[in-house]
């Protein structure tokens, strides 16, 4: 789902995007640039990239692994919870 919402947006913001992420992810801690969602039946956090919204779900307890669950605009990704 997260690549298809990738492809769709245009070419900067989507490079942006993907970089903003590759930065939180080289963070020791990413998460504290995360918010956690209150209602978490579509991922865990969610980070801000300008007016876009970046859904993930850890995989275990450790953050190494972040699995990026959505990327959609911020009017439109509170919708999918």
């Amino acid at each position: 789902m997260a690549r298809r919402d990738l492809l769709r947006l245009q070419g900067e913001t989507a490079r942006r995007i993907v970089k903003k992420m590759r930065w939180f992810a080289s963070q020791k801690n990413p998460l504290a640039f995360a918010k956690p969602l209150r209602d978490a039946r579509f991922g865990s956090y969610r980070f801000r990239v300008g007016d876009y919204r970046i859904l993930v779900d850890l995989a275990g307890k450790q953050v190494r692994v972040l699995t990026v669950l959505a990327v959609r605009h911020r009017k439109d990704v509170y919708k999918l919870l």
